[in-house]
């Protein structure tokens, strides 16, 4: 029975094919130390210092070799690991890289701290984003909602004799004065056809009434200021802040616009039959 399989071509085949495979093994190289794990002296003192950190204290001899002894055991499963393909279509992993990829290609153009012309360029070229807003102080007088002119004349009237405007006008919860607050702020809390009115007031005037989100007020404007950009120094740290933000976005999207060059992309239509809508 074996004299007449080794009669047949087939097994000639396989034969010469599973040799062939043998002393490829005996042969080979191995794949770029693949097999060898390193443990080097700045990877233990990282380690060391590590573990100082966290505990306040240097690790002793046996505490060291632990690190070590859980290092090398990181290095040999993850290895293995790669070796039996468990990194490939993982979410996870292809996340993990993709962040670290891109921390790269921020970095690619990271150089000295940017230089005051940089900065001054920069906040002249976003002075809306750095622009302060126009605040207002005010004070107001809730008014009742069916009161006739007469009763709102005589509100106007105490509060020009100098009669607290806490004191005047219906019960209510909104603050009688209101300090420095910016106009966004104003529009939010009363409304923004209030806000845009405090802006245009004559200052320290009584004026109105003025309807907003709870109602009709009289108003007296009392300090404002205007919109202005501020120096470099008042916000450099913002600036600075900003301009290395915008410099790593481009950083990255040139890096991945480069390495996207050399991809061809293939979009494969769905197959999918679409479900008739019922």
């Amino acid at each position: 029975m074996i004299r007449k399989l080794l009669r047949e071509p087939v097994a000639h085949f396989l034969l010469i094919g599973v040799a062939i495979f043998a002393a490829y093994g005996l042969v080979a190289p191995r794949e770029r130390d693949d097999n060898r794990i390193v443990v080097s002296t700045a990877a233990m003192d990282a380690m060391a210092r590590d573990y100082e950190t966290r505990w306040h204290r240097p690790p002793t001899e046996q505490e060291l070799s632990g690190l070590v002894e859980s290092h090398v055991r990181e290095e040999v499963l993850y290895r293995e690991g790669v070796a039996l393909g468990l990194d490939r279509d993982d979410p996870v992993i292809k996340r993990r890289v993709r962040q670290k990829l891109e921390v790269i290609a921020e970095e690619q153009q990271a150089r000295d701290a940017p230089t005051d012309a940089e900065l001054a360029a920069y906040l002249a070229q976003h002075a809306d984003r750095f622009t302060l807003q126009v605040t207002v102080s005010f004070e107001q007088i809730p008014i009742r909602g069916s009161a006739p002119p007469r009763e709102i004349e005589a509100l106007r009237t105490a509060a020009r004799r100098g009669e607290d405007p806490a004191t005047l006008g219906p019960p209510s919860l909104l603050p009688a004065r209101v300090g420095a607050r910016r106009l966004d702020d104003v529009a939010r809390d009363f409304g923004p056809p209030f806000a845009a009115a405090t802006a245009r007031l004559p200052l320290n005037a009584w004026s109105g009434p003025l309807r907003s989100s709870y109602g009709l007020h009289l108003v007296r404007v009392t300090a404002r200021t205007e919109a202005v950009l501020p120096r470099l120094d008042e916000v450099r740290v913002a600036v600075a802040r900003e301009w290395e933000e915008e410099r790593r976005t481009a950083s990255l999207a040139e890096s991945y616009r480069k390495v996207r060059s050399q991809f061809e992309v293939v979009i494969e239509r769905s197959q999918v039959p679409k479900v008739a809508a019922r």
